[in-house]
């Protein structure tokens, strides 16, 4: 099968590196008209929007918690390529590593304005702008954390609950017009995640049915499948991208 979104535009979140970066990527080869880009630092933006080499992104300086960015953001997307049809929530963040009884709780309310309260913004914003009147297709990036407890990254997997959460009732609110649906992955090889594989990537594959841990293509090639028409009749999902710990976890609680 083919998985091709020719002449639509997307605007990725949280796009400067890693899954995000990749997400882009896979958009622009399966034919996007347009990708906007977006990260907090415009540095980081812009030297991504070179290593894409395409004139059909548009890079963003625009921070995930603000009502206002996400609102901006749309707007330019729009005004660059008179539409969007989809967006990628990706951006996050992850400050907040210990135990919730003793960690900073500035570093925890950073965590959730970013990682739960940002999707809902850029939601919103896409939403007022395009989305409503002319439909399209949402997709959150979640985690498998937010399926399950685990030490020292408690207030990010609440978080990534919270996205779960989020993307289950966005999808009955924006339907019949919208898609909502999100990805789950497990470790990544990215910055974000290079405490859980850094210098032990050997035992951490092993943690995982297949035998590695995954690539940011893995996850960017299950976003850009559930934003075609190829997933035409697929909303409120949540797609673990995770070389199959959901489902051995599962075959464990039956007794497999």
């Amino acid at each position: 099968m083919d998985v091709r979104i020719d002449g639509k535009v997307a605007l990725v979140t949280g796009a400067s590196r890693g899954i995000g970066e990749a997400i882009a990527a896979s958009l622009l080869d399966s034919g996007a008209a347009g990708v906007t880009i977006t990260s907090r630092r415009e540095e980081n933006i812009t030297a991504a929007a070179d290593r894409l080499g395409d004139d059909r992104v548009l890079a963003l300086a625009a921070r995930a918690d603000s009502e206002a960015d996400a609102a901006a953001g749309v707007a330019a997307t729009v005004a660059r390529f008179g539409r969007l049809d989809i967006l990628v929530n990706n951006a996050g963040t992850n400050p907040a590593a210990g135990d919730l009884v003793s960690v900073d709780l500035g570093a925890v309310s950073k965590t959730w304005e970013v990682n739960q309260l940002g999707p809902l913004l850029w939601a919103r914003a896409a939403w007022h702008q395009s989305l409503e009147e002319n439909g399209g297709s949402i997709v959150n990036v979640a985690s498998v954390g937010g399926m399950r407890v685990g030490p020292f990254i408690g207030a990010y997997n609440i978080s990534k609950a919270a996205v779960i959460h989020l993307t289950h009732q966005l999808a009955h609110e924006m339907a019949p017009q919208v898609r909502v649906n999100a990805v789950a992955p497990s470790v990544v090889r990215t910055r974000l995640a290079a405490a859980l594989w850094e210098g032990v990537e050997e035992h951490t594959a092993k943690a995982h049915p297949l035998q590695r841990i995954g690539e940011p293509r893995d996850v960017a090639n299950a976003v850009t499948f559930l934003v075609s028409d190829a997933a035409s009749w697929i909303t409120g999902v949540i797609l673990p991208v995770d070389g199959g710990v959901t489902g051995a976890a599962a075959a464990r609680g039956l007794g497999v």
